[in-house]
């Protein structure tokens, strides 16, 4: 419920272009990096952000369907709107569809998979004290202006650097500025001409008296515009994943109170603290012997399953906790130990996947894979498998309803991606309570790195 105290708070995720400089046929948007279309993953910030109270998506025509299939796993998602031919007028067809009621609106390009949930925060904060609101990070190039020479283009100037910055988004503002910035823009002939770039040009060219408070941005926050770029977010996002978000411990025992949650712990530990988490707030626990994990037989241990839901009349959250990996060098660890390490890192889980689905589809419910890594050769390859498992399986469980995600267990001081900040290491404990939150999330698709006190 919205108090009454503050504005309905609306993201308009714009997707109506076709990605020509990708070299797609199709949007952009629609193309898939770590294991979700970019859509998708810009939609699980404004879906999963407290903040926002509305998600509008605008996709180019042609392709509507689809994007109200993605959209109907994203509860927020009110409505998916036909863009237009322009940026200006995919927008102008948003902000029509919001109706009269003033609100808070959130512009964002879909191309942006990667903003950080932080940076929206600080834009919902600021749209308490502006009406416009602009994301940007300072410029680390020297920017010149070009001038026509004789001969071709040459320097006509060299701006301060310091004053320069780059625009991200979200853009943000009332309905009611936008709005009369773009009334105006449509009466003015020379707009179609001179069309501005982005939402803010618009209120800076037709309502220059509104100031336009700007958020700091982030260098993580790209757009996708050429090929390379896709395989950047794409490293980027399978590498880091997104922070999870602390449920309160209302919300974990909205969540578990009354479900039941069976536990495959092969050897980590993690399983067995998640367990032990669920049942403090009302889940009721099966927990896998060892045994039936050490073979990957899918029979035996859908027979497991199928004894703990005639035992509590339903399945709704199955965990899957990895051994401890082998540590040593792959030179010296043998046929038996590659071939266990195998077995147990990557066929196990596959099995487990693969007798959780009909319980889990029933009622909708969640999978969660804990995956050691930073454990040598062997160690990295099942880590790995697991998280590629993970997203593979979000994607293909969609359309029964089942999220599945994965928490990445890392030793501290680990290898990480480049330019990330160190992640402050944790007990076992909060890793096990980083993967609860993680199941509970609503989220599909994900994956947290943890790195773990030595």
């Amino acid at each position: 419920m919205i108090a009454e105290s503050r504005l309905r708070r609306v993201g308009v995720v714009l997707a109506g272009g076709i990605g020509q400089r990708v070299g797609a046929g199709a949007p952009k948007q629609l193309l898939e990096i770590a294991g979700k279309t970019i859509l998708e993953h810009t939609l699980d910030v404004f879906d999963g952000h407290p903040g926002i109270d509305e998600v509008v998506v605008v996709m180019a025509p042609g392709f509507l369907a689809e994007a109200e299939r993605i959209a109907r796993g994203y509860p927020k998602v009110t409505r998916v709107v036909a863009g237009g031919a322009t940026r200006p007028e995919s927008t102008w067809r948003a902000l029509c569809a919001l109706g009269d009621e003033e609100c808070d609106v959130l512009l964002h390009d879909a191309a942006r998979p990667l903003l950080d949930p932080g940076i929206l925060s600080a834009c919902v904060a600021a749209l308490d004290r502006h009406v416009a609101v602009e994301v940007a990070i300072p410029s680390s190039d020297t920017i010149l202006v070009a001038e026509q020479g004789p001969e071709g283009e040459v320097v006509g100037d060299v701006p301060d650097r310091s004053r320069l910055r780059r625009a991200q988004t979200p853009q943000c503002f009332r309905l009611s500025v936008i709005r009369t910035a773009y009334e105006r823009a449509f009466a003015d002939p020379e707009f179609g001409a001179r069309p501005a770039t982005d939402d803010c040009g618009v209120v800076l060219r037709y309502l220059p008296g509104v100031p336009i408070h700007l958020v700091p941005g982030s260098e993580r926050n790209m757009k996708v515009t050429h090929p390379v770029d896709l395989e950047i977010a794409d490293r980027l996002l399978g590498l880091s994943g997104r922070a999870v978000r602390p449920l309160t411990d209302e919300e974990r025992r909205a969540g578990l109170d009354g479900r039941t949650l069976v536990v495959a712990d092969a050897g980590s530990g993690l399983g067995s603290l998640i367990a032990g988490l669920a049942k403090g707030y009302g889940a009721a626990v099966h927990v896998l012997s060892p045994g039936e994990l050490r073979a990957p037989d899918t029979g035996a241990i859908a027979e497991a399953l199928g004894r703990a839901a005639a035992a509590a009349g339903r399945i709704d959250y199955v965990v899957h906790a990895g051994p401890v990996p082998y540590g040593g060098p792959l030179a010296e660890a043998g046929d038996r130990v590659v071939d266990e390490a195998v077995t147990a890192s990557c066929r196990v889980p596959v099995a487990v996947a693969a007798a959780s689905l009909a319980h889990l589809a029933e009622t909708r419910g969640g999978l969660l894979f804990a995956a050691s890594g930073g454990g040598g050769a062997l160690g990295s390859l099942g880590s790995a498998a697991v998280t590629a498992l993970a997203r593979s399986l979000a994607g293909e469980w969609a359309e029964h309803g089942v999220r599945v995600n994965c928490v990445e267990l890392r030793p501290a001081g680990a290898g990480g991606p480049a330019g990330e900040p160190a992640q402050a290491p944790r007990s076992p404990e909060e890793a096990a309570l980083t993967g609860l939150d993680l199941l509970l999330s609503g989220r599909s698709g994900q994956v947290a790195e943890v790195r773990l006190a030595r």
